[in-house]
């Protein structure tokens, strides 16, 4: 999110950037580019002849939960701190570490551990550096931003108590980041400085989140319970247990630290005061960023909607709903004996087997199950239709409601994002 744009707003100035990632951007077409992965942890050795001829290295590397080899660890420590003995090797003027406001003594959580260990070797090094602290950033695309989006457009709330926020939009962040790129330290200015990167004032999370609504296009303020610390983190315990989740006790124990700090040497950095959170928003883009908003909220309720009714279908029909009324059905279809025995059991089977792929299918395979409930209920419709025309004119709509099913299906595969595109061996 920042490393991109960071390189994209240096290529328009003129300046020659070489990325360096674990794949390719496909955005990244005006920069060179170096395949690397921080997971692997390349030594010192490695990077010296990439460093060669740099005015600047920045490492925007981060991540904010641990995943298979991507660990704090080897992301946020060890190949940081490898990168920067191989910059003091190679002569590199300057080195700007992107870090984490609370990234200090008090730091309690893995993440902010591992951004502190990283801070200290740099700072240990012979180097001019800028270790940049941002606050809670605010970009449009950005995951951070997109669940407080969400919060804000909520009737109702459930927030910690007492937290303050300081929050920074990207395109200051980025702003911050060419000023320090743009006038690089002398050779003998070898030392380290901290330069917290956040708004304007500290927010109570309310008010940021009302600040928010109202960019937003919305009206009127929400209705919020607070709940004392030791609360929202045992609840936040039992949120971090689902996949994907963005609520953990550690996100929720960065949030209480109540993160803050004196805005004066960012202003300085950037000339002007940051924006404040009433202008995070563009006006023009309020519509479209609140409509996608409203999609993400929605996006789990119809997905689960949609699979209780598959689940619930092959439920009824195993026997919850008497078989010999599910039998009579058939019969009036034109089923009978061992045939439609095989059509109940079979049909129920594959009603269980939709709902439950609905839940946990990812990526192609949850394209496919989509596509697949389409071409069920098409052919259960269409069957219906020709055997039993009469069901259309139930009082109880059991074949109309499979129009509103149809909508809903295909506006969630509408709008399924595509598959990756595999990297290039």
């Amino acid at each position: 999110m920042i490393g991109s744009r960071l390189a994209r707003a240096l290529t328009a100035r003129g300046h020659h950037v070489t990325g360096a990632s674990r794949s390719d951007d496909p955005r990244a077409k005006l920069w060179a580019f170096v395949r690397v992965d921080f997971a692997q942890v390349p030594e010192p050795g490695w990077w010296v002849p990439q460093l060669r001829g740099m005015d600047v290295v920045i490492n925007t590397v981060g991540i904010f939960a641990e995943h298979g080899s991507q660990t704090f660890d080897a992301l946020h420590t060890r190949a940081p701190a490898a990168l920067f003995s191989a910059c003091a090797l190679a002569g590199v003027p300057l080195v700007i570490q992107v870090s984490a406001l609370g990234s200090d003594s008090q730091a309690a959580t893995a993440y902010h551990l591992s951004k502190r260990a990283a801070d200290k070797a740099l700072r240990a090094l012979p180097l001019a550096s800028v270790i940049v602290q941002p606050s809670l950033v605010y970009a449009p695309e950005g995951a951070s931003a997109s669940f407080f989006n969400r919060l804000a457009v909520l009737p109702m709330l459930v927030l910690p108590q007492g937290p303050l926020v300081q929050p920074v939009h990207v395109d200051d962040v980025i702003e911050g980041l060419l000023a320090l790129c743009q006038a690089p330290a002398s050779p003998s200015e070898l030392s380290s400085r901290t330069v917290a990167f956040v708004g304007p004032r500290p927010l109570a999370l309310p008010e940021y989140l009302a600040g928010l609504r109202q960019g937003l296009g919305r009206s009127g303020r929400a209705w919020v319970v607070q709940l004392p610390g030791r609360w929202c983190l045992a609840l936040a315990s039992l949120a971090g247990r689902f996949p994907g989740s963005f609520v953990s006790r550690d996100a929720v124990s960065m949030l209480l630290r109540s993160n803050v700090a004196d805005v004066a040497p960012f202003a300085r950095l950037l000339g002007r005061p940051p924006r404040g959170v009433e202008a995070f928003i563009a006006p023009d883009a309020a519509p479209g960023l609140y409509r996608e908003t409203i999609f993400s909220l929605m996006r789990p309720a119809m997905n689960g909607s949609i699979a209780l009714v598959w689940l619930w279908t092959g439920i009824v029909s195993l026997g919850l709903y008497p078989v010999a009324g599910s039998l009579q059905l058939l019969h009036d279809f034109g089923l009978h004996g061992g045939l439609a025995n095989f059509a109940l059991y079979s049909a129920a089977v594959l009603d269980l087997a939709l709902g439950v792929l609905t839940l946990v299918a990812r990526g192609r395979l949850r394209r496919w199950v989509l596509a697949a409930q389409l071409l069920v209920i098409a052919a259960y419709t269409a069957m219906i239709t020709a055997r039993l025309p009469e069901w259309w004119l139930h009082p109880y709509g059991p074949i109309s409601k499979n129009l509103p099913m149809v909508v809903l299906i295909g506006l969630l595969l509408a709008l399924e994002p595509p598959s990756p595109a595999k990297a290039p061996r």
